[in-house]
């Protein structure tokens, strides 16, 4: 089997090395299965996409939405790096899935409004299928409605008329879309259970993401919820276009 590419952009290790084992257990692939790079570490190398089964593009603390001036030299260049593979991803319907920040880089690529109406807050969400999700292959076996993890300062306000809505919340109307037959984002994590969650709370307490104090609110409250149906886009991802 060709490996999955995971293109990751988290500076702390912890959260990283966190978000690529989900990734293993949750996909059930080994690690000689899916290589990772770690955009915010070096550029991007030349990829031959021929030599992958798929790309996974993970969450991110870049919020592209923010005005240009507010991005830093490093936002800008994964911005744009991300930007010029998806025009190839795009343009051969490559197997692609961004979790979270696959909305915003998939979304913008394609026309997307991104800004910051349906933010939602670090914690578990109910999410919904449409009609469309119910019959997409890539949702196979899973409820009309289950328990995801979210967190999120910006989210789809309007999908081009080319994308097919696949889920939304009660907070956000697109939290799963796709484009042509293999082009995949979601805004919850289909990586993350609440000990992941729990894990991120705590790496990331001094980061502005929230106030430092509420953390242990923030873990309490995530273990109050189970996670388990949206692994499976994981699973079917990785069955479905694994070569």
């Amino acid at each position: 089997m060709k490996p999955f590419l995971l293109l990751a952009s988290r500076a702390e290790d912890g959260a990283a090395d966190d978000e690529y084992r989900a990734y293993l257990r949750y996909g059930g692939l080994e690690p000689a299965q899916l290589r990772r790079i770690r955009l915010e570490a070096a550029p991007l190398p030349q990829l031959d996409l021929s030599r992958y089964s798929g790309v996974i593009v993970g969450g991110s603390p870049f919020t592209s939405s923010d005005p240009p001036g507010h991005k830093t030299d490093v936002q800008h260049r994964v911005e744009h790096e991300l930007a010029t593979l998806l025009d190839r991803i795009v343009a051969e319907d490559f197997p692609f899935l961004g979790a979270c920040y696959g909305v915003g880089t998939l979304g913008r690529h394609q026309g997307a409004v991104i800004d910051r109406t349906y933010s939602e807050g670090l914690g578990g969400v109910t999410i919904k299928l449409t009609a469309d999700g119910l019959a997409d292959p890539l949702l196979r076996g899973l409820p009309e409605s289950f328990t995801a993890f979210t967190g999120h300062k910006e989210a789809c306000t309007l999908l081009p008329s080319h994308a097919v809505l696949l889920a939304s919340s009660a907070a956000c109307p697109v939290h799963m879309f796709r484009i042509k037959t293999n082009l995949y984002a979601t805004q919850f994590h289909p990586e993350l259970d609440a000990e992941g969650l729990v894990t991120r709370i705590d790496i990331y307490r001094h980061a502005g993401y929230f106030p430092p104090e509420s953390a242990e609110m923030l873990m309490e409250d995530a273990r109050r919820f189970t996670a388990t149906e949206p692994m499976k886009i994981l699973r079917n991802f990785v069955e479905r276009y694994a070569s």
